[in-house]
């Protein structure tokens, strides 16, 4: 477990150079073809890029909350959420995280944050009405798990960095198509040379593809350990089984979700099969969970 944990800890300065790498990159390239030339450029770019992976970090947690349209759950509303939490992270030496709630009919919970000091766990009111106490518990342990083994820290960071990287591209492709005719002369009068041009084209082209292989960085191995440590957090191997016999046999789709958050949550929460929706089979090829009755299958050996 600790050497997971230490090996989460690398992943997350690796993402992090390798982001802000690809982002210099990018916008080099781009102020080359746009016609900005001198030492200075990879400078800015620098810059822009390391302010850009600051904020990631300090902020990509509220992102991916916001994303999903989360609202901090009312302790009294809520009390039975809050005690199993407060419970579990008692037993877990771990500080209690902020609890929020999506309204949303489909059974699903992620956890978000750059540490166990500053971390944040969300669940579906679906998850709190089709769960039983034991079952909801051992959800929220599988959640507390990715906390306490800092998962949380490599896959929020995925989240900003990623989609920030293939918005720079997308908005860099179109300003350059839009500007096409006058950017040629300026490559006749002396601008980017043709071979610069054409990578840089490539580059563009490129960058969102790259930025989803970044995304599977984060290893999907990390839910079958979440799933262990959980087990071993409740003393209670058919509580999760049976949570995640749930999830598997449920085929509402959370509707707050995006493929941008999707490895966050516990089950992947875009269509996987024909009943959950048209695009199950273009889903299935980003899939960042291992198939549920793979991890059922693992908890059943333990």
């Amino acid at each position: 477990m600790y050497d997971e944990v230490a090996s989460n800890k690398r992943r997350s300065a690796a993402l992090v150079a390798v982001f802000v790498a690809m982002t210099t990159l990018v916008l080099w390239v781009a102020m080359q073809l746009m016609g900005a030339t001198g030492i200075g450029v990879i400078g800015v770019a620098a810059v822009v890029s390391i302010a850009a992976a600051w904020v990631a970090y300090w902020k990509s947690d509220t992102v991916a909350l916001r994303m999903s349209r989360a609202v901090e759950a009312d302790p009294v509303e809520h009390a039975r959420l809050h005690n199993l939490v407060e419970g579990l992270c008692i037993a877990s030496g771990l500080p209690k995280p902020r609890i929020y709630v999506i309204d949303d009919v489909a059974p699903n919970a992620f956890a978000t944050g750059r540490n166990p000091r500053h971390a944040a766990i969300a669940v579906t009111t679906g998850l709190l009405d089709k769960m039983n106490r034991i079952e909801l518990e051992a959800v929220l342990a599988h959640e507390l798990s990715h906390i306490k083994n800092y998962d949380v820290l490599v896959a929020t960071l995925a989240v900003t960095m990623v989609g920030l990287l293939a918005l720079v591209s997308d908005f860099f492709i179109r300003f350059m198509w839009w500007n096409g005719g006058r950017r040629g002369r300026n490559d006749r009068e002396g601008g980017a040379a043709p071979a610069l041009a054409i990578f840089g084209f490539a580059l563009l082209v490129l960058a969102p593809l790259i930025a989803k292989l970044l995304r599977f960085a984060v290893s999907r191995g990390r839910e079958s350990l979440a799933d262990v440590s959980a087990v071993e957090m409740t003393r209670y191997p058919p509580g999760m089984i049976s949570a995640l016999e749930k999830l598997r046999d449920d085929t509402t789709v959370v509707h707050a979700s995006s493929r941008a958050t999707a490895h966050l949550w516990i089950e992947a929460p875009v269509a996987r099969v024909e009943p959950e929706g048209r695009l199950s089979k273009w889903n299935r090829l980003y899939d960042t969970h291992p198939p549920i009755e793979q991890r059922i299958q693992a908890l059943r050996e333990l």
